[in-house]
């Protein structure tokens, strides 16, 4: 099962993500999300200053206006290809 990294404000999406069988840590720095098949993150800090580290190879899930259904079924969309 896929190992996905979830930004920890987003604890609707880590619940419904962990009900249906993935392994979710919460992500609190940048070393949480090595190892992650996905990253689900608000995108509220992404890139601040211009910065930007890629510290995963996973694909990352841009969480802002979607639900947690939605952002579930594009983890499983992504899982399944």
């Amino acid at each position: 099962m896929a190992k996905i990294g979830v930004e920890q404000s987003l604890s609707d999406v880590t619940s419904a993500l962990q009900e249906k069988g993935y392994d979710v840590v919460q992500l609190n720095n940048e070393n949480d999300a090595k190892g992650c098949d996905f990253c689900v993150i608000t995108g509220q800090d992404s890139n601040i200053m211009g910065i930007s580290n890629a510290v995963t190879a996973g694909s990352v899930i841009q969480a802002s206006g979607l639900s947690a259904d939605e952002i579930c079924q594009q983890v499983e969309s992504k899982v399944n290809r």
